[in-house]
């Protein structure tokens, strides 16, 4: 018994934890790992590959299934003569959040699993993907979004367009400062939770506290969800937001429709600043 014990005190000694945890893990570097280099702006060389279209693909299935699931989610619940009433804002919030985190899960080791061009303009300022993939991911997003809302469409027929579409508008009793607000801040809750969550160097410093990056994500939405449904339906997606007005196509789902770019787009950039001055201070290390 006393040698078992000898070697647990051996062990434990020779194999202490990788970081503390708490703030002292905060102020130590991990010394195995370095910053990988800056995406390049334009890299022509992708367009050559197979594996830049199936990232491509990715984005659009992904966005596609997105649509379809969140859409239908968001009729049924309009619907009075439906169970599904009785979800309410809980019951759309759960399908947006719960569909963000099934797929980014699935898309990740392909395309990054970005589903949303907000996402997909704070990683491009982050440096981590080029323009021309930036560009790509954002006109595969958007034509995904446009066939999941048109699937649920052709699911609803007459009632597709009494029901709303599914479409973003500022709701009765708001401003559109209050919608705009409302996008910057919701936009900036998730990218900021996506740059944390796929930080390579929060995951080399972390290693011992294992995250499911796309849980984190997917909450995120449903938390926004939560908040901004009441105010704007809840954007945070310029190609969710575009899907359903196309497919819409009445006024109401197009006299808003800037916000649903012009928010997202500016809490994405936002987010990206506060993590590469903040969390990474990355323009203050020294060279």
């Amino acid at each position: 018994m006393e040698d078992k014990e000898e070697d647990v005190r051996l062990g434990a000694n020779k194999f202490p934890e990788r970081q503390p945890i708490g703030t002292a893990a905060q102020s130590q570097d991990s010394k195995d790992y370095s910053d990988p280099p800056d995406a390049p702006l334009f890299e022509p060389g992708e367009l050559s590959s197979w594996s830049f279209y199936r990232a491509g693909i990715a984005e659009f299935m992904a966005t596609f299934l997105f649509l379809y699931i969140t859409l239908l989610t968001v009729m049924g619940v309009v619907k009075s003569s439906t169970k599904c009433t009785t979800v309410g804002i809980q019951g759309i919030a759960w399908a947006f959040g719960g569909m963000i985190f099934a797929l980014v899960y699935c898309t990740a080791g392909i395309s990054g699993g970005h589903i949303n061009p907000a996402v997909t303009f704070g990683l491009f300022l982050g440096r981590k993907l080029s323009l021309t993939r930036a560009l790509f991911y954002m006109i595969m997003q958007c034509l995904g979004a446009i066939c999941g809302a048109g699937v649920v469409k052709g699911f609803q027929k007459t009632q597709y367009e009494s029901l709303g579409g599914g479409a973003n508008f500022v709701n009765p009793g708001y401003t559109k400062g209050d919608g705009l607000g409302a996008e910057i801040m919701g936009t900036f809750v998730l990218v900021y939770t996506v740059f944390s969550a796929t930080d390579a160097k929060r995951n080399a410093r972390d290693s011992h506290v294992p995250i499911l990056a796309p849980l984190p994500i997917g909450f995120a939405v449903f938390l926004v969800h939560l908040a901004t449904i009441p105010i704007t339906g809840t954007g945070i997606n310029p190609a969710r937001s575009l899907g359903a007005a196309i497919v819409f196509n009445k006024h109401r789902g197009w006299e808003d429709h800037w916000i649903f770019w012009v928010g997202p787009f500016a809490g994405a950039a936002l987010a990206a600043l506060y993590h590469q001055v903040v969390i990474r201070a990355i323009p203050f290390k020294s060279r």
